[in-house]
């Protein structure tokens, strides 16, 4: 998928933790290798190249694009899996992917953990007894500092930008690059869907605000190009002094 994974487990290491933790790397290698656009083997190029149909295609396959359709709903058009014209699930599947590898870890027991895929990140339980997560958000204008931290337990954070790789995400009613903050992140319950409204949001521009703080259960942090910053009413942050365990930042 072109990016890092890394696995904070902050649970008693077990035998059982560490096939499970065997188990959602292996995963998270068969999600490249069928969903990765940068493969022209991968099944969702050739189903893009129309080489398959979509009952060809294994169950996974249709089922991330019959959650891409209905993101593309909830969104009104500003999430699609064909912004560029052609196939691609990428806005929607990493955090897919992240949230399954968590859930194989919590069907073995781990109750506290994070798993970060390039900067979305999927935690649960907390890092240490009674003390939350406290994850820092990259500033996307300032390289090695934090624009915000984001605390809590359980929850799900997705950040969309330009700052490290580029101008990648689409308006897909123009099929050019998006005119959106200089970054923006979604915070939410499960990184499936949380993953797949910020690449909406910051393709939205200035819609963004208004159409976060009306999405039930999503909260939104962006940083504008001028440097300055909003955020939704329910946003979970922390004071920026407070240590973090991790980063979200694409």
């Amino acid at each position: 998928m072109g990016t890092v994974f890394s696995f904070d487990i902050r649970d008693q290491r077990t035998p059982v933790l560490h096939a499970a933790l065997r188990e959602a790397v292996v995963w998270l290698h068969h999600v490249d290798e069928v969903f990765s656009t940068y493969r022209p083997d991968s099944v969702i190029s050739r189903l893009g190249r129309g080489e398959l149909h979509p009952a060809q295609c294994p169950q996974e396959v249709r089922d991330v694009l019959a959650l891409c359709a209905g993101a593309e709903r909830t969104t009104g058009g500003w999430f699609s899996d064909r912004a560029g014209g052609t196939l691609d699930p990428s806005g929607l599947v990493k955090g897919w992917a992240v949230e399954h590898a968590s859930r194989i870890l919590r069907e073995a027991g781990a109750r506290n953990t994070c798993v970060n895929g390039g900067g979305d990140l999927r935690l649960t339980g907390e890092p240490f007894p009674g003390t939350p997560w406290h994850i820092g958000v990259a500033h996307p204008l300032r390289p090695g500092e934090l624009c915000t931290l984001v605390t809590g337990r359980d929850l799900a954070i997705a950040t969309s930008g330009t700052a490290e790789r580029g101008a990648h995400i689409l308006d897909p009613r123009r099929r050019a690059p998006a005119a959106g903050p200089a970054s923006l992140t979604v915070v939410g319950a499960g990184l499936t869907l949380t993953d797949a409204y910020a690449t909406a949001a910051f393709a939205m521009g200035e819609r963004a605000q208004d159409w976060l703080e009306s999405l039930d259960g999503y909260e939104g942090f962006a940083v504008t190009w001028d440097g300055a910053s909003w955020r939704t009413s329910g946003f979970p942050e922390a004071a920026v002094t407070t240590p973090t365990a991790q980063r979200s930042g694409t």
